[in-house]
C-alpha cells in the first residue's frame, strides 16, 4: 500500500513512465522507448521547465511575492507557467495566438493567467508569428515591468530537464544509442543531452523538425502545424555540443504516427509526439535489432481534440 503524500501538486512533477513500443514497430528494428511526459500535472513536459524557471528566479530574488511573469507561448509553456504561478501565488501574462490548440489556450486561462491573443495567418505557425508575439511581450515588459521568463534563452530550463535525462538513465539501465526529439526552445533537448552524453559519450542526440520548416537541417523557414517546434530560428540553447545532427520529418507521416500510437499502442498524444516517434522508428530501422532509440511523448492528445489531428 502506498503512503506517500505530496505537500503540494508541484512535487508530483517528473518521474514519468517509460514505455517500450510493440505493435507499430516494424521487423528488424531497434527497440523504441517513449517517455510519457503527459503524466505530468498539466499533461506536458513543460511543467519541468516552468517549475525550474520560477524557482530559480525566486532563489535569485528576481521576482517579488505576488509579482507577474510574462511569456509568449504556443500553449504548453503558458499552461505550465500558469499552473506553477497559481500554486505559488504569482500572476502570469501569456501572449499566444489562434494558431495554437484551443484547449491549450483555455487551460492557460483556467489556471488564472491573463491571455493576450495575436491573430495568425490562417492558422499557420510561421516565423513572423513568433516575431509578433515576442514584440508584444517586449511592449508589456516596457509598460509594466513584468518578469519575462525568456524561454528561448533561459538556461534555468535545463535544470528542470536534466532530471528527465537522469530518469531515462535510471529507468532503462542499458545503453541508449539514440535520443531524438523535436526542437522548440531546445531546453529539453539540451538538458537531456547533457545527462545522456555524460553517462555515455557514444549516445547520439538527433534534433527533429518538420520537413516544411527544416531550418536546422536545410535552412528552410517555412510554415507548419506541429505546435511547439520549429520557430524559424536556431534557438540559443541549441549549442553545437547538444546534438549530433538534425533530421526533417514529413508532417503527414507525423500525424499518421500520432493516430497509430493511440489506436495500436494506447498512447494518446499530440502531433509533436507523432513526429518524435516517426523519427525514432526511421532511425531504429536504420540501426536494426539489438539497439535502443528513446524519445518522448511531449503532451496529451486531450489537448488536440478540437483540431483536425483526431477528427
Amino acid at each position: 500500500m502506498l503512503h506517500n503524500i505530496s505537500k503540494n501538486i508541484l512535487e508530483t512533477i517528473g518521474n514519468t513512465p517509460l514505455v517500450k513500443l510493440n505493435k507499430i514497430i516494424p521487423q528488424h528494428c531497434a527497440d523504441i522507448y517513449v517517455k510519457l511526459e503527459y503524466f505530468n500535472p498539466t499533461g506536458s513536459y513543460k511543467d519541468r521547465m516552468a517549475l525550474a524557471i520560477v524557482e530559480e528566479a525566486e532563489k535569485r530574488g528576481d521576482i517579488n511575492p505576488g509579482g507577474t511573469f510574462v511569456e509568449f507561448t504556443g500553449g504548453s509553456t503558458g499552461t505550465s507557467l500558469a499552473f506553477v504561478c497559481a500554486v505559488k501565488g504569482y500572476k502570469l501574462k501569456a501572449v499566444s495566438s489562434d494558431a495554437f490548440a484551443k484547449e491549450k489556450l483555455q487551460s492557460i486561462k483556467l489556471f488564472g493567467a491573463d491571455l493576450d491573443i495575436i491573430k495568425s495567418d490562417g492558422g499557420k505557425i510561421t516565423p513572423e508569428l513568433f516575431i509578433q508575439m515576442q514584440e508584444r511581450v517586449r511592449q508589456l515588459v516596457k509598460e509594466h515591468g513584468y518578469y519575462w521568463t525568456k524561454q528561448f534563452y533561459n538556461t534555468d530550463a535545463k535544470i528542470g530537464y536534466a532530471n528527465l535525462g537522469k530518469e531515462l538513465i535510471q529507468q532503462l539501465n542499458k545503453q541508449i544509442d539514440i535520443f531524438c526529439a523535436g526542437v522548440g526552445t531546445a531546453g529539453m533537448l539540451s538538458g537531456v543531452s547533457k545527462e545522456l552524453k555524460k553517462a555515455n559519450a557514444q549516445t547520439k542526440v538527433i534534433a527533429l523538425e518538420p520537413a516544411s520548416a527544416a531550418f536546422l537541417s536545410k535552412g528552410i523557414k517555412g510554415s507548419h502545424r506541429i505546435e511547439g517546434v520549429a520557430s524559424g530560428i536556431i534557438p540559443p540553447l541549441l549549442t553545437k555540443d547538444v546534438y549530433d545532427e538534425a533530421k526533417a520529418i514529413d508532417e503527414t507521416k507525423a500525424r499518421e504516427t500520432a493516430r497509430a500510437l493511440a489506436s495500436m499502442e494506447g498512447i494518446f498524444a499530440g502531433t509533436s509526439t507523432g513526429m518524435n516517434v516517426c523519427a525514432a522508428i526511421e532511425l531504429g530501422k536504420h540501426l536494426g535489432p539489438n539497439h535502443t532509440v528513446v524519445t518522448v511523448a511531449c503532451d496529451s492528445g486531450m489537448k488536440y481534440l478540437a483540431g483536425d489531428l483526431y477528427s
